[in-house]
């Protein structure tokens, strides 16, 4: 088996791709968290929680879908199509967080009734930052780069597609769905 398995150059090919997978897929995290830009490398107090999430630890290296959210907006209903692009692209790399935001006077007054509507309401399961503010000098630090890079947030559910190497690359406003082509289409361009 040993001499077939030598002697056989397919199968040698086969068993080098694997190796070389193996050893990209374990190096591939480490480069990604190091090349990490700065502003993405924050500890945020998730949505209701004691824990903190630091997307350069979670998502380096991967394109992400960031959205100031609102518990009472009338774009709400759109954490449903969020979940459902979280579903649709968590496996292929996409990596979705929201930022709970009171800047437009929408945002429920406890963080536990914030999570009530996301996570009861609209069934999220993708990754939700507590309150903080989005726009202007008090914007979070991750909202102050996509603000310059982009656009601030004229109300709440904008979408800022961020490639794997922490380049905004589009906006999409507060009337564009979850499940609109435009969205879907600049994702899919990403992955």
């Amino acid at each position: 088996m040993k001499s077939f398995i030598y002697h056989n150059p397919e199968i040698r090919i086969k068993i080098l791709k694997r190796l070389l997978t193996l050893f990209f897929a374990a190096a591939l995290p480490v480069y990604a968290v190091e090349n990490c830009p700065e502003f993405l490398n924050q500890n945020l107090a998730k949505l209701h929680s004691n824990e903190t999430v630091n997307l350069c630890d979670v998502a380096a290296g991967k394109p992400l879908l960031i959205i100031n959210t609102a518990s009472y907006c009338g774009y709400t209903k759109q954490f449903e199509g969020l979940e459902a692009l979280h579903q649709k692209y968590q496996d292929k790399g996409l990596f979705v967080v929201g930022f709970a935001s009171d800047d437009f006077s929408q945002e429920a007054d406890s963080e536990q009734e914030a999570a009530k509507v996301c996570r009861l309401n609209y069934g999220v399961t993708f990754t939700m930052v507590a309150p903080s503010s989005v726009k202007g000098p008090s914007a979070n630090p991750i909202f102050k780069v996509l603000n310059k890079e982009s656009k601030e947030p004229t109300w709440n559910f904008n979408k800022y597609l961020v490639n794997a190497d922490g380049k905004v690359v589009n906006h999409f406003a507060s009337d564009i769905t979850p499940d609109s082509e435009q969205l879907n289409n600049a994702i899919e361009d990403l992955l």
